[in-house]
């Protein structure tokens, strides 16, 4: 055990969130950070930075890259069983997802706003949206977007192709929503498109949080701080518990290459570890108190809504035959991945103005396949811990299609917006036919059912489970990420979301971890020396 470790700030996870507060706290060169990251700096590896992996890094497993894990087989889907893992590498998720930018939009944070005040409003997070992205492309709105920042966006393809012309023609005439240029305008959130917003640099290479937020200029490859800043990150260290000392985090016990230690925190300790913050929660004792002692967690808080309202969106797919004469991509741009696309609302909705539907373009071979996610899902799952070991697989219940109205709004995107686009579609190009679902199986009740069922695919859109509300209202943190019931103890990812948002989750976790490491950095500011006195590390921890 080594008592020494002590630092101001403890980060755990390198992800999105993680990245970006261990970043701006080392700004102040008189801060000292450590970062524990279970994973390894990859980003020399040719899958994770040439773009072009992508979807196999989505689709494939690949175990020096990832958590292994699986869930709960899901009533709702005929007891099938996903896949439970993210990346456990630095970079978390951003090194390993399928690199969509997108901004959840004003509708989604006047929720917010509504629930924790104007931390969270729709000015603000654009605000800092801007702040944080450098924006490489077009748009009708040059001051809702920044230019400056750290995070690269890349709009691909410059030109598009002429299979993303008409797949966006059709989407355009069956849906009777205008093209868009940019969807991460507030202006223009629905209609579809010929270009998704990327992360990557102008060259097509992968931006990940590492890059963005660990790059030379901040850090070496090795994990340690450049240029007077105080910041060091632990590679292949665990997170097994948080410390307490009279209900303050006080520290975390972590597995470094095999070795068990601990290192202490002055000020914050910050869970940024997507997927695995709420299992990391529930191990250093707050929880459900039932749970707890059942799996032989000492309870420092009782919270039973730790764990809970576990959400993902549901993802389906569409497939169509093609014009060998069109190219799903340009040749000279294998790094756009996707073949157009779009945002919607739920079709049942009279004039309805809200995103609920995201339409992706993706061609391979002589086939365009057009994924489909439904966006405001009702139904949701838990996370549980079986038992003390911190090594042991979470129970995980994403309860997909477990409320029968996410059932009946995916049927109700094939019967109005799938159909609808493959008659458009073939009326522009005859090439162009529906071959998955038919259309004899989307007007069969019981068959688009069946389908929709055996289609149903995974993503990693998990959010929620640690929801950022008053402890009355399903929370687990207060406006800023602080955990209810404890001291200095802070989580700051996708878990902490309080309403589904309406579209990838990553930039979403940018901006939370940038929102809530400016109140820390403000907090610093008011007073500076506060906790700088190490902490007690015997005979008071819990």
């Amino acid at each position: 055990m080594n008592r020494k470790l002590t630092f101001d700030y403890i980060v755990v996870g390198t992800g999105p969130a993680g990245a970006v507060i261990a970043k701006l706290l080392s700004d102040n060169k008189q801060s000292s950070v450590l970062v524990l990251e279970a994973g390894e700096n990859n980003d020399r590896d040719k899958p994770i930075r040439d773009s072009t992996f992508a979807f196999e890094l989505e689709e494939q497993f690949f175990p020096q890259y990832f958590w292994q894990g699986e869930g709960i087989p899901q009533e709702g889907l005929d007891e099938r069983a996903f896949e439970w893992t993210t990346g456990r590498l630095l970079g978390g998720g951003s090194s390993i997802n399928g690199e969509q930018y997108v901004r959840p939009t004003s509708a989604v944070f006047r929720e917010w706003e509504k629930l924790l005040g104007p931390l969270w409003s729709p000015r603000r997070a654009i605000r800092r949206f801007k702040r944080l992205e450098k924006y490489n492309g077009e748009t009708n709105n040059p001051r809702a977007r920044g230019f400056r920042g750290r995070i690269d966006i890349r709009q691909a393809p410059e030109h598009p192709t002429s299979m993303a012309e008409k797949l966006t023609a059709a989407i355009e005439k069956a849906t009777g929503f205008p093209e868009i240029l940019d969807y991460n305008d507030p202006k223009t959130p629905l209609g579809p498109f010929t270009r998704w917003q990327l992360y990557q640099d102008p060259n097509g290479r992968r931006e990940n949080s590492s890059t963005a937020f660990f790059s030379p200029d901040i850090m070496t490859p090795s994990g340690r701080g450049v240029n007077g800043r105080q910041l060091r990150v632990f590679f292949k260290s665990t997170a097994l518990r948080v410390l307490f000392a009279n209900k303050r985090a006080s520290g975390v016990e972590f597995l470094k290459e095999g070795k068990r230690m601990r290192a202490y925190a002055r000020k914050k300790v910050i869970i940024s570890a997507g997927i695995n913050s709420a299992q990391l929660l529930m191990l250093s004792g707050i929880g459900p108190a039932a749970l707890l002692k059942k799996a032989g967690v000492p309870v420092i808080f009782n919270n039973s809504n730790v764990g809970q309202r576990l959400r993902n969106h549901t993802l389906n797919f569409a497939v169509f035959t093609t014009n060998p004469n069109d190219n799903a991509l340009p040749a000279n741009d294998p790094n756009a991945l996707y073949t157009g696309g779009a945002f919607l609302p739920d079709p049942t909705e009279a004039n309805g103005n809200r995103r609920a539907v995201q339409l992706i373009g993706i061609g391979s071979g002589s086939n365009l396949t057009l994924a489909i996610l439904y966006l405001r899902p009702k139904s949701r799952g838990f996370i549980k811990i079986q038992n003390n070991d911190p090594l042991k697989i979470v129970l995980a219940d994403e309860g997909f299609l477990v409320n029968p109205d996410d059932m009946e709004a995916v049927k109700n995107i094939y019967r109005t917006y799938v159909k609808n686009i493959a008659a458009e579609l073939a009326s522009i190009d005859p090439s162009y036919e529906l071959i998955s679902p038919t259309t004899d199986i989307i007007e069969d009740d019981v068959k688009l059912e069946e389908f929709i069922k055996e289609n149903f695919d995974h993503n990693h859109h998990q959010q929620g489970s640690l929801r950022m509300a008053p402890l009355t209202r399903g929370g687990v943190v207060d406006r800023r990420g602080n955990v209810h019931g404890v001291k200095d103890l802070i989580v700051a990812d996708a878990s902490i979301i309080p309403f589904t948002v309406d579209g990838n989750v990553s930039a979403p976790a940018f901006l939370i971890g940038y929102t809530i490491a400016r109140q820390l950095l403000l907090l610093d500011k008011k007073d500076p020396n506060r906790n700088r006195k190490s902490p007690r590390h015997e005979g008071n921890e819990e």
